[in-house]
């Protein structure tokens, strides 16, 4: 289960790594799929990366569904 979802919108946007928790979770959206962040557990909006035409391994990739299913099940969400 994910603590904290972090739903980052910008790339300049990132929080600290020492703001994050071993269970919380990063997901790149709209124009924050452009930077890929440096620790392991994050994903990126498909949707948001084909229309930039951003290559993200596909492992990382979640739909819209997929989106909102991990953020139903965390603990908190922060839009940053």
């Amino acid at each position: 289960m994910v603590n904290t979802v972090w739903l980052i919108k910008r790339p300049a946007d990132f929080p600290e790594a020492d703001m994050l928790e071993k269970e919380d979770m990063i997901i790149l959206i709209q124009d924050a799929v452009i930077r890929v962040p440096i620790i392991e557990n994050w994903a990126a909006c498909r949707e948001d990366a084909v229309a930039r035409n951003i290559k993200i391994p596909e492992d990382k990739l979640l739909n819209y569904e997929d989106i909102i299913d991990i953020i139903e099940k965390a603990e908190k969400v922060i839009v940053w």
